[in-house]
């Protein structure tokens, strides 16, 4: 079965059963309808997936993983910041007539820095690293720009990456200031599992941990019953995940290059409201 899915049931019942409510505080997010969104939340969840034993792609409902790679390559290929060079419509909430969410994701990692070896954006920096500056303890991104916040549409929620190679190996450390668990909890682990295994693929790397450290770790109210639902389901056996060996350069890779082979997972026809 799904070791993904397991950390998830895992997770969900300790929020459920131990997390802490915030209905007596007043709230940012609003339900479509204005009303307050509050959430029940445990603190500091620490989930480590080992992509040497399986890709951690949840089976309890269908995660659409080729959404969440064209995502993720939106924001760390494109460096975008505008929602029209995104296939998905995930991000409208938060774009402006212009479609842009400001100062956020992509843009951060595409502003470039000056460095003894030369200029770089983060990106090109962590590409740099592994190739020439394996053993280097300074391998990473973030995107919490505090000069730039005002000017986000959305601060990140997934804001922080640290890579580590130990040997052969590429480990990554994913953090996330607030994790909304229905809605985001499988994507956000897709996303960065595949980033480990292209940027493993393109050093000569094998694909380690990825470790994903959630600050605020919640189900929002209107969720919970879809989460207890979800939480009957019994978690089937992973697929297997493909990445096209013939990419070597990390701006090659396109959606298309990222297959799951026997992905079977459970209907889910619930509407998930979303609270912005």
């Amino acid at each position: 079965m799904s070791k993904a899915d397991l950390k998830y049931i895992e997770t969900c019942r300790k929020i459920l059963s131990e997390g802490i409510w915030d209905t007596d505080w007043q709230v940012r997010p609003r339900w479509e309808d204005g009303t307050p969104a509050h959430t029940v939340k445990c603190f500091g969840v620490v989930n480590r997936y080992d992509l040497r034993e399986e890709f951690p792609i949840m089976t309890l409902r269908r995660t659409f993983y080729k959404s969440c790679i064209d995502e993720l390559l939106w924001i760390w290929q494109k460096k975008s910041n505008n929602v029209h060079d995104l296939h998905s419509h995930i991000w409208d909430s938060w774009a402006d007539e212009n479609g842009s969410i400001g100062k956020a994701y992509g843009y951060q990692l595409g502003v470039k820095h000056i460095y003894p070896e030369g200029e770089f954006d983060q990106v090109d920096r962590v590409l740099y690293d592994l190739k020439h500056n394996p053993a280097s303890r300074r391998i990473l991104t973030n995107l919490y720009n505090f000069a730039d916040l005002h000017e986000m549409a959305l601060y990140p929620c997934a804001y922080s990456m640290t890579f580590n190679v130990s040997g052969n190996t590429l480990n990554a450390i994913l953090n996330q200031r607030s994790q909304d668990m229905l809605t985001a909890n499988n994507w956000n682990v897709v996303q960065y599992a595949a980033l480990v295994h292209m940027l493993a693929q393109v050093n000569g790397l094998q694909a380690g941990e990825l470790v994903h450290v959630i600050a605020d770790c919640h189900i929002y109210d209107r969720h919970v019953p879809l989460v207890e639902r979800m939480l009957e389901n019994d978690p089937l056996p992973a697929p297997k995940f493909y990445v096209n060996p013939k990419v070597k350069d990390f701006y090659d890779f396109r959606v298309e290059d990222f297959q799951m082979e026997n992905y079977r997972y459970h209907e889910f026809r619930e509407k998930i409201p979303v609270a912005v």
